[in-house]
């Protein structure tokens, strides 16, 4: 009985003697997260200028294609977008300054 062989002790999922233990994975994984985030900034620096510029064309269409009844363009969508204009107002101020107009282009509707 005295000459059997017992199974290796186990340190956090490593073998005894490895100098594999549990703290050292987290701090390896910490670290890689941390390399992934710096590499994905690192990549999506270049680009996010565009992406902004880009997104913020898409977002005056769609502010000029909801409010364009009310401006006197023929909306041919004005049912499905009158009501979606509750929800931009508090962005119609921002918009039509960006756009160029000093004062609010719709004769009914002042928020400047």
């Amino acid at each position: 009985m005295g000459g059997e062989a017992r199974p290796a002790a186990r340190l956090g999922g490593y073998a005894a003697g490895t100098g594999m233990e549990e703290g050292h994975g987290k701090r390896i994984g910490a670290r890689l997260a941390r390399a992934r985030t710096l590499l994905g900034e690192f990549y999506a620096a270049p680009y996010r200028g565009a992406v902004a510029r880009a997104r913020r064309d898409e977002d005056d269409l769609f502010m000029l294609f909801v409010f364009a009844e009310m401006m006197g363009v023929p909306n041919p969508a004005a049912y499905y977008t009158l009501e979606l204009q509750p929800l931009l107002l508090e962005r119609f101020h921002e918009w039509h300054t960006r756009m160029g107009l000093e004062h609010s282009p719709l004769d009914h509707f002042r928020c400047c």
